[in-house]
């Protein structure tokens, strides 16, 4: 009986835990300092966020662009609002929309969107959905993110009805495109892909082992709480199958000492690509963080290239 009842608490305790977990995960804190990365944290305070989870502050920046831009509010499907940057092109040959990985916002993408400027880009930063100047609290990693994505481009084409548009996504912002793609449809005319996970669950997992904690059960259960919290099955959260939905050419960037969404995984979702122009460029040293800001040089060349052959 002892026995019983001393697995029963844990199985509860357990459950607690990882109900706070995904909690804290997904939703963005109003105060507080954000917590380190797994590698960067003392024993005490990876058992201390093992049980009470991480602590995210809404991602912010009061960075704005320094060329000429314009703001907008785009208005989901869902009723949310999510605030956009517009930088003009005087004879654009595309509008890129950019979209920023998980506890981030867009002004954190203003490098590479300059960058796409440079080559001759019309570009367009959004706010996902509870992040900078967006309403809403909740983060979904890519899945309910999707709508802000299709809300997105039906503003770039409002905008620009002739010109071809092309999405650039990191992490999340990667996830959410496919998603968009295979759920909501959405018809870009090339899609560039940087630091992706393969399925939700095994990035999960990836954090836990950088822990240095057993991914099983937490990982499921966090999954669950997760789907539960969000109205959202997690495990069905699988950009492979999004990625076999994608009918345009693809650019794949990643880094080859990404701990989070480890290479061999994203490499199982540029093969599910069916769509023959396709490229998968590993960046060398660099972790889960942006290519552009560790190997810009590398990033121009390879972006560069795919835009030139896109725009044939």
């Amino acid at each position: 009986m002892m026995i019983l009842s001393l697995a029963l608490l844990g199985f509860i305790g357990m459950n607690v835990a990882a109900y706070q977990q995904a909690w804290r995960m997904m939703h963005y804190a109003d105060r507080g300092t954000r917590t380190g990365s797994p590698e960067q944290l003392s024993p005490l305070q990876k058992l201390r966020v093992l049980f009470t989870g991480i602590n995210l502050p809404r991602p912010a920046s009061d960075i704005v662009p320094d060329l000429p831009y314009e703001t907008f509010l785009l208005e989901t499907p869902d009723r949310l609002k999510l605030e956009a940057w517009r930088i003009s092109h005087d004879n654009p040959l595309g509008t890129v929309i950019l979209f920023h990985g998980y506890g981030s916002c867009k002004a954190w993408l203003l490098p590479e969107a300059k960058a796409f400027h440079q080559m001759g880009c019309e570009v367009l930063l959004v706010d996902f959905r509870g992040s900078g100047g967006s309403t809403g609290n909740l983060t979904t990693l890519g899945y309910q993110e999707a709508h802000d994505v299709l809300c997105a481009v039906r503003f770039a084409q409002m905008q620009h009805p002739n010109l071809p548009v092309i999405l650039y996504g990191q992490s999340m912002g990667a996830v959410a495109i496919l998603r968009a793609v295979a759920v909501e449809k959405i018809e870009p005319q090339a899609v560039i892909i940087e630091s992706v996970f393969n399925t939700l669950l095994k990035t999960v997992k990836n954090r836990f082992d950088s822990m240095g904690w057993p991914s099983f059960p937490f990982a499921h259960l966090m999954a669950f709480w997760g789907s539960v919290q969000a109205g959202a099955f997690s495990f069905s959260h699988n950009p492979v199958e999004y990625a076999a939905e994608v009918r345009c050419p693809a650019l794949f960037l990643h880094g080859e000492k990404d701990p989070r969404a480890r290479p061999e995984q994203a490499r199982e979702v540029f093969e599910a690509l069916p769509f023959p122009a396709k490229e998968f460029v590993l960046f060398p040293n660099v972790f889960h963080e942006s290519c552009y800001g560790k190997e810009p040089s590398l990033w121009e060349k390879e972006v560069g290239e795919f835009l030139l052959q896109v725009q044939k």
